[in-house]
């Protein structure tokens, strides 16, 4: 696990990097989901190609404002140049804010919240239908599960009972404005999840081994999808970005730039 938690330095100094050179970003929920893509990109999804060129495994940013974690995944594992994470949000950068599929590693555009399970749900039915070997994978947020059009989905993913699916909540319980208990409040995630025939899966987001084994946990599981609900810290990482809300979508100046590098390197 030594390994993966290295790399999961590396990511969090790339996000905040980009998000500093940038001027701009979602730095609070980047850093939330960091320990879950670093274990599904390094250890658990199957990227080779199909005899379609399609990636068996797929993975699907539905809380898409998270793009700057989701680029330095991808660029840690060769789909996107290093050099190339500088030009984060800039003008004729092609790496968006949100994700896009015209980016290399990136199966669908997301960032309009409440969209991504949908997406996922035709995915995961696609390799049913075909007979196609994989399982989809799909990251939310605990703020954007408040839209109705999650449970809609959740719905489908039961009705046609997507064993191939996996949806993970960063439930972080801060959103844009406030907790999430404040906003709108999605709790008990669990219950809920629960109740639209789903498994799940309680963990901690920031603990590798223990993500690794409910990853493998659901793959197993038969007839129903599965609901993985990582417990997770927005800023997770910068002391003065942690739990707080006002760093769901700003940029650090330079001091707090420096002071995040800094700790990061201890």
């Amino acid at each position: 696990m030594e390994d993966l938690e290295k790399i999961s330095k590396d990511i969090r100094n790339d996000i905040v990097d980009m998000i500093y050179s940038a001027g701009s970003g979602h730095p609070g929920g980047s850093l939330s989901c960091v320990e879950i893509l670093v274990a599904l990109y390094h250890k658990l999804m199957n990227l080779n190609l199909d005899n379609e060129g399609s990636r068996i495994d797929k993975f699907i940013l539905s809380k898409g404002h998270a793009s700057s974690c989701y680029y330095a995944v991808l660029s840690s594992k060769g789909y996107i140049p290093h050099e190339d994470l500088k030009t984060f949000r800039k003008f004729d950068s092609y790496l968006e804010g949100h994700p896009c599929i015209k980016i290399n590693g990136v199966d669908v555009s997301s960032g309009s919240l409440g969209q991504g399970l949908s997406i996922a749900n035709g995915m995961a039915i696609s390799k049913k239908v075909s007979g196609k070997e994989g399982n989809v994978y799909c990251l939310v947020g605990d703020g954007e599960i408040e839209e109705g059009q999650i449970w809609e989905a959740a719905m489908a993913s039961n009705k046609y009972k997507l064993d191939n699916l996996c949806v993970i909540v960063d439930n972080n319980n801060l959103q844009i404005d406030g907790t999430i208990e404040e906003v709108m409040s999605s709790y008990p995630i669990e219950e809920k999840f629960r109740s639209f025939g789903f498994q799940i899966i309680n963990i901690n987001g920031h603990d590798i081994e223990e993500i690794i084994k409910a990853f493998d946990v659901a793959k197993n599981i038969k007839e129903k999808p599965t609901c993985i609900i990582a417990k997770t810290i927005k800023g997770k990482g910068i002391s003065f970005m942690e739990n707080q809300v006002g760093w769901h979508g700003k940029a650090p100046n330079e001091e707090q730039y420096i002071q995040a590098m800094k700790e990061l390197e201890t």
